[in-house]
């Protein structure tokens, strides 16, 4: 098992690019081939790390007899090479650099996945587990080290609590943030068909507080415009950010364990009283640690023009074309999504909701 762990990973292999020694291909030609190489990564390595964590909590693998094997593995194999691999992108990306080609945010990545190579973890609940395995990997048999180094599988119900992540877990989170930054500004320039952005920038709002209706309650035109009526009405508790929007949120659980809720309404003055029979949903400028509200009010906020079907068209997307847009230029720009626990997206409807919806607003902390 441990010796097979190394080749479920894709790294790059910089023959594959180049040929014969020496022969290198033209800049627009080699930033297209590592960029597809980090979209294939994408699809292989987080399994891959998963494999990685099942291995590193398995106790049958860590006796006395794994343990000079398995320091071969874990250290001179997956961290060393991810080492190395970094070094030569870096080196490639910055050759390729003043032709205008790379994302600049790959440099921030490959920077903090660097840092995590190294052991100098942010996470100070993993520092000791991780200089502990650094020092002397015979560490690595005491059963905590080990779930600590490990973390868990992030399977279909996800990671519910940061204090279950492991440095396994950082790891995988920075080889994405690579692959994001190299792939997704790419990606979300394809996924723009029949429509383009026409605007994209981050907010840092103040504290505010959302005021509508469960969408399942308002369920047809003339209910929802009943709805904005009441908040027409009061004006001294505009934010200023006065568009109509269906704010989509999961109560600080994720996709796949919390039910979305969906709430058509509107933005308004934190301080807004709550009509009878509306709810209200409380955001604030700094993310606190709690699941669910108040929710982080920084966000990006993107516009589009163009066909209002394509914009939001599903076939192909995750969610839909201004969803996904908007996420995958997000990931591009290495921005942190606070996923789950204070995760929030808004459809904004720009000329009021007798029009499609036109805008976007995707939570983010910068």
């Amino acid at each position: 098992m441990s010796h097979q762990l190394l080749d479920r990973f894709c790294f790059i292999d910089w023959r594959d690019l180049d040929g014969e020694a020496g022969d290198r291909p033209a800049e627009a030609a080699t930033y297209r081939w590592i960029v597809d190489w980090a979209a294939r990564a994408r699809g292989i390595n987080p399994n891959a790390f998963d494999a990685l964590t099942e291995w590193i909590r398995d106790d049958s693998q860590w006796t006395a007899g794994h343990l000079a094997d398995n320091e071969r593995v874990l250290i001179d194999g997956v961290i060393a090479r991810f080492r190395e691999q970094n070094a030569g992108l870096r080196e490639r990306l910055r050759a390729l650099e003043p032709s205008g080609v790379v994302n600049p945010s790959v440099f921030d990545t490959l920077d903090r996945f660097d840092k995590e190579l190294s052991g100098a973890t942010d996470d100070l609940s993993l520092r000791d587990p991780v200089s502990r395995m650094f020092a002397d990997f015979s560490a690595m048999r005491e059963r905590d080290v080990r779930e600590r180094i490990a973390g868990n599988k992030t399977g279909p119900a996800g990671i519910d609590s940061v204090d279950a992540y492991g440095y396994v877990n950082y790891l995988k989170e920075s080889d994405a943030s690579v692959q994001w930054a190299l792939f997704m500004p790419d990606l979300a320039q394809r996924q723009q068909d029949g429509f383009t952005v026409a605007s994209f920038e981050y907010m840092r709002m103040p504290a505010l507080r959302f005021l509508g209706r469960d969408s399942d309650d308002v369920g047809d035109d003339e209910a929802r415009r009943g709805l904005f009526r009441t908040l027409d009405a009061m004006e001294e508790y505009a934010s200023g950010f006065d568009h109509d929007a269906l704010l989509v949120h999961h109560d600080g659980l994720g996709v796949d364990v919390g039910p979305e809720h969906g709430v058509w309404g509107r933005f308004m003055k934190a301080d807004a009283p709550v009509p009878e029979g509306f709810l209200a949903v409380d955001f604030a400028p700094e993310c606190g640690e709690d699941a669910g509200p108040p929710y982080c009010s920084q966000c990006a906020f993107a516009t589009f023009v163009g066909d209002h079907e394509a914009m939001h068209g599903r076939e192909g997307y995750d969610v839909n074309a201004m969803y996904d847009v908007t996420r995958n230029i997000i990931l591009g720009q290495d921005v942190l999504i606070p996923y789950p626990n204070k995760y929030w997206t808004a459809e904004v409807f720009l000329d009021g909701i007798d029009e499609p919806g036109s805008g976007y607003l995707f939570s983010v902390v910068k």
